[in-house]
C-alpha cells in the first residue's frame, strides 16, 4: 500500500512537469491550431464538456474543437469514426494526430487529470456502471489510457472497461511508461495498428504482452 501511495506521489510530479514543458513548448502551435479552427470554421476554438473524474467528481474537460457547432449529443459507446461527416475539415488532422486532446494538460495541471488512466466518459454513462465498471473511477482520468494503446474505437465498449479496470488494479510507474511510449507509436502509425498488439491480455487475466522495439517499428 505505502508504494503504491509512492508511485502516486511520483506521478503527479511527473504529471506537473510534464505538462508545464509541453504547454511552454507547444504555445506556437496553440496559436497556429486557434488560427486554422477559427478561419476554417464557425463556433469556439475550445470544446468543453463535463465528464465523471475521480470518484465521480465531475469535471470540465479541455478540447479543441473538432466538429461542427451542434454536433455535441453522441450515443454511448458508439465512437466518432474517422469518416464522420460532422467532423470539420481541420478536425479531422487534430484528431487523428491527437493535437486535440492536448488542452487537456491543463486539466492535468488544476490536478483534475494524470497523463496516463482511463478515458473520462460522458456523465449520462454512470448510471449504466456496475460496481466493477465503477472501479475505472478509483484513479484520476488520464490523456491516454492503457484501452487507448490498444485499439480503442476499434474495441467494444466492453473491452475499453475491461482495459480501464486492469488499468486501476494493476497501477504502476512501469505500466504508466509503457502506455506513453505506446502512445507515441499510435500518434505516428494510427490506432487501428494496435487493435491486436494489446500491452495486457484481458482475456488471459492478467499477464501482460512483451512487445518489442522492433514489432512496433514495423507497425
Amino acid at each position: 500500500m505505502e508504494e503504491k501511495k509512492f508511485q502516486k506521489g511520483i506521478k503527479r510530479i511527473f504529471d506537473v512537469v510534464v505538462s508545464l514543458t509541453v504547454l511552454i513548448l507547444l504555445l506556437p502551435l496553440w496559436a497556429v491550431v486557434a488560427i486554422l479552427i477559427k478561419t476554417t470554421s464557425k463556433g469556439p476554438i475550445f470544446f468543453l464538456q463535463e465528464r465523471p473524474g475521480f470518484q465521480r467528481k465531475v469535471l470540465k474537460v479541455y478540447k479543441f474543437r473538432t466538429m461542427r457547432p451542434g454536433s455535441e449529443k453522441m450515443v454511448k459507446g458508439k465512437e466518432v469514426m474517422k469518416g464522420d461527416d460532422r467532423i470539420t475539415t481541420i478536425g479531422k488532422f487534430l484528431r487523428r494526430s491527437k493535437i486535440d486532446e492536448i488542452p487537456q494538460i491543463l486539466n492535468v495541471l488544476k490536478g483534475e487529470m494524470s497523463l496516463v488512466g482511463p478515458r473520462p466518459e460522458r456523465v449520462a454513462s454512470l448510471k449504466d456502471y456496475t460496481d466493477e465498471i465503477s472501479r475505472r473511477l478509483n484513479m484520476k482520468p488520464g490523456l491516454t489510457g492503457l484501452a487507448q494503446v490498444s485499439g480503442n474505437i476499434y474495441l467494444s465498449l466492453q473491452d475499453r472497461y475491461k482495459f480501464d479496470v486492469y488499468y486501476v488494479n494493476h497501477y504502476s510507474l512501469r505500466l504508466d511508461i509503457k502506455i506513453i511510449i505506446r502512445t507515441v507509436g499510435v500518434v505516428l502509425f494510427g490506432e487501428d495498428k494496435y487493435v491486436d498488439r494489446c500491452l495486457v491480455d484481458i482475456k488471459r487475466g492478467t499477464s501482460e504482452v512483451a512487445v518489442t522495439k522492433e514489432e512496433t517499428v514495423s507497425k
